[in-house]
Order: C-alpha cells, then structure tokens, then sequence
C-alpha cells in the first residue's frame, strides 16, 4: 500500500519520539528519523523507518529534511536536563535554539505543512504564584533550558507571523513511561524504578518536597497527533492539572518495586523549581485532548517495563 502521509521526527529513536513514530506507523505515515543518538537507540526504532543519524544543528539533518519533504514535522531533539542547561548553557542554547532554527529553515524550504515542537510547561513558567497554570500566565524561566525553549517558541511565532508557517507548540509536563533513560539527569520516575529494582540506593535533591506534573507517554503522543492536524492553537499546555511530590512518587515506586531502603537526601540542584502543574483546558477545547492514563496505571506499567528489561538481561 502506497503512503499517503510523510513526516520526520527529530529525536525519534529517544523516549518521546520513539513513541510518536510508532504511531505515526501504525497511522501510515512514511516516516524519516533524525538522531544524533547521543540517548536514542536504534531499537526503539520499529521497521520499516529511515534513520538518519546526524546533529539537528548541522547541515546533515536540513538535507535529510529536505530530501524528505515531509508533510509533518514533529521536533522532539532537544538536550533535555535542567541541570546540564545550568553547567553547559551554550551547549544547551547550541542544541535547542540554534537546532530549532536549523529544522525550521529546512522545513520551510521543503514546503511543510505542519510543525510540532515540544517545549517545557515545567520550566518556561518559572515559578508561578498560581498552579495549575494556563497559557496566559506570564512565561519567567529560571534557568538557561526554559529559556532556550521559550526562544524556540518565539521563532516558530516569528515564522507563523512572517512566512505563514503552521506551528504548534506543546508546553509539556513531565512526561514519563517505557524507554525514557534511567541513566541521565532527567527522568526521575525512570531513575528511581531503575534504582530501585536493582536494590541501590536512590538519591532525592533537596527535602523531597518538590512538585511536579506527571502525563504519560502514551498521552503525549496522542496530543501530538491532534496537534498534527491543520489548525488548532499555536501553544498549549499537555498536563494533568495535578502535582505529585517526589516523596510521595519515591512512596508510590517503592511499593510497586518492593523497595524497602530509605532514600538519602542531597542538596537541591540549581535550577529546579519548587511546584508547577499545568492546566489544559485549552489542549481539551482546541484538540480534544485530555489525559487518559492516571499517575497509578502509568507508574505501574513503567516499572512492569523496567522490570522486563532487567529480567531479559539476567
């Protein structure tokens, strides 16, 4: 059967967009995908997808996009870590503002139709006085990575505005499931299940009082697939409207794990916020869309996961 849809994802081989492209798949689409695989892996990759194993900063990928002339753009390649941002901000600003620029140029030579990217509702807000948080709130970063996607936000607005490009941005909350990297710096849910079935130590930063807005991968991708549609907002934000703190998701993982040591604490990293959840009255009126999988169904299927791959490699 002949595709009728084409679409690149960036970072498609990483946690999030491995699983946009398994849908993508499964929904026809001929799909193309640009990695660098600093922390994608080639086996979150179902068949059947074109690989193109380049930086999205450089040429490489603007030609991969190009030779793609893909309907669909959906930008996920981003360095991901608060705490990176704040010790490597140029290395942040390279990845996520300069590699924004650098797809988005390619795309609008290549006559795009529609543009997906994923920002942060948990960073460009800053601190707000009220939670949850909508889309009108004043945007106040408190470290380099929520400024560096807020700037990518203001480009792909500079572009709507200038060139007429069709965007959507979607201001995630923190996004967890199967395949998100328990190795890094981001990732707590992954990190802590990881940890905690191996029987190690885990390590909390700050008093554990933090909190948070946790939406399951499964949820994200099908706000991304609204979001490809034509029209729709240009920026939403994809959350619960809820937060949980990191003691009670270190209490909740440790009876899914059976865990039974206590966490250690360390000292707060800087750049972390101390709550943010996000409302999404306007992903539910503009899209559809709300979340379907609740915190307790989302952690138990991650550990199950978890759990599955450290048995496979026993």
């Amino acid at each position: 059967m002949p595709f009728a849809k084409t679409a690149v994802v960036t970072g498609g081989a990483g946690f999030i967009g491995s699983h946009v492209v398994d849908r993508l798949v499964d929904d026809g689409y001929r799909v193309t995908v640009i990695d660098d695989l600093s922390s994608g892996k080639r086996e979150n990759l179902p068949p059947g997808v074109t690989l193109v194993v380049a930086d999205v900063t450089l040429d490489a990928a603007a030609d991969a996009i190009r030779s793609a002339a893909p309907e669909l753009i959906v930008h996920a390649a981003a360095q991901i870590s608060v705490s990176v941002s704040t010790r490597k901000p140029l290395q942040d600003a390279r990845i996520n503002v300069l590699g924004t620029v650098n797809v988005l140029e390619a795309a609008r030579a290549s006559g795009t139709k529609k543009f997906v990217f994923f920002s942060s509702g948990g960073t460009v807000y800053g601190q707000p006085e009220d939670l949850p948080v909508s889309e009108s709130q004043q945007t106040a970063p408190e470290n380099p990575y929520g400024t560096s996607k807020l700037a990518s936000e203001e480009y792909l607005e500079m572009y709507r505005r200038a060139f007429g490009f069709e965007s959507t941005i979607l201001r995630l909350a923190n996004i967890y499931g199967p395949r998100q990297d328990p190795h890094g710096e981001a990732g707590v849910v992954a990190i802590f299940a990881l940890a905690m079935l191996a029987g190690n130590q885990i390590t909390i930063f700050g008093d554990g009082n933090d909190e948070r807005d946790y939406v399951y991968v499964s949820d994200v991708v099908d706000a991304v697939m609204a979001a490809a549609a034509p029209g729709g907002p240009h920026r939403c934000n994809i959350g619960s409207g809820m937060s949980t703190n990191v003691n009670e998701l270190c209490t909740r993982l440790s009876a899914l794990t059976g865990y039974a040591l206590k966490p250690q604490y360390g000292p707060p990293r800087p750049g972390d916020i101390h709550a943010i959840s996000l409302d999404a009255t306007l992903a539910r009126i503009e899209l559809g869309w709300t979340p379907k999988v609740d915190l307790e169904t989302g952690l138990a299927r991650t550990v199950e996961f978890f759990r599955h791959q450290a048995d496979s490699q026993t």
